[in-house]
């Protein structure tokens, strides 16, 4: 199966520098045209240039591709729609949204302050949705589209001194699963990457003797299948790390199933502990909000 995005135009956010670039280049190599949005600024989200996004342009034009240039940031509802207008006036509209911009404002929980949770959340939670819906209606329209979502290990797994960056990064996984199902009857995919790679946001995070390994480019070609016609699943995270490459998902145990017709107590939830956190037997869960809960009444007899 060959990839080919031949005619597609993408938007890759935060594309600059780190994961975007090669995100970037390597979407352009396989025929798509792109929009590199980068405000250009430091890890933490201070300062702005246009160098990083034109930088990146050039290299795409200059490897015989198609590429222009947007310096609008992410968190600003008005920038998200001027970079999909960037889009539809550069190449005449928009197949692949990737959500890739991000900054970093770690700290312990004690010690962080309300303004570096909401600032981190603000570009990568609202820059994902502010982008993702100026570009949704033209998406909707077309019956195609590609949305691929950055979540991160800090999210479903946690990582010290990252509450902030964690709680945004699985609610980008929350806004997946919404969108996966209201998209699917239109071809519009959504899906996440959960990237691991050494770059000028990651280089202060200890990886002891597979920093060589985490290499950015190796990223890549998970997104640009993920962004493809061959990809065709929705509600997806896949993860990358070193060249390893899996799904993510959740999963529901076999748990315990009380009659809801009868009282509950905490006691009997204490006593039934281990049935209910187990997770031998346990299935990945199904989408929607109701999972399998109409199965298990019905196997008690309630339906």
């Amino acid at each position: 199966m060959t990839v080919d995005l031949t005619g597609r135009v993408a938007v890759i956010t935060g594309s600059g520098a780190g994961l975007g670039r090669e995100y970037a280049l390597l979407l352009s190599k396989l025929g798509a045209k792109i929009v590199v949005n980068d405000l250009g600024g430091a890890v933490d989200g201070q300062g702005a240039s246009t160098a990083a996004a034109d930088n990146v342009v050039a290299e795409i034009v200059a490897a015989g591709g198609s590429a222009v240039a947007n310096y609008d940031s992410v968190t600003d509802p008005e920038g998200g729609k001027r970079i999909v207008a960037t889009a539809l006036d550069a190449f005449g509209k928009i197949d692949i949204v990737i959500n890739n911009a991000g900054i970093l404002r770690d700290r312990s929980f004690i010690k962080m302050t309300p303004q570096e949770f909401s600032d981190v959340i603000n570009v990568h939670l609202f820059g994902a949705f502010n982008v993702t819906h100026a570009a949704w209606p033209h998406l909707i329209a077309q019956n195609y589209g590609r949305v691929v979502m950055t979540t991160s290990a800090g999210g479903h797994n946690g990582n010290f001194g990252q509450s902030n960056y964690g709680a945004a990064k699985l609610a980008l996984v929350g806004m997946m699963n919404c969108l996966a199902l209201e998209g699917k009857k239109h071809n519009v995919l959504v899906n996440a990457i959960s990237p691991a790679a050494l770059t000028r946001m990651t280089e202060n995070i200890p990886t002891g003797d597979i920093a060589q390994y985490l290499k950015p480019e190796l990223v890549a070609p998970a997104v640009a299948w993920l962004s493809s016609e061959q990809f065709v699943d929705s509600g997806v995270i896949l993860a990358t790390i070193a060249g390893f490459y899996s799904r993510i998902a959740y999963f529901d145990g076999p748990g315990r199933q009380y009659d809801p017709l009868e009282p509950v107590t905490a006691d009997m939830l204490a006593q039934s502990a281990d049935a209910i956190l187990a997770l031998e037997g346990a299935k990945p869960v199904q989408p929607g909000p109701l999972g399998e809960t109409e199965a298990r009444l019905r196997a008690i007899g309630r339906l």
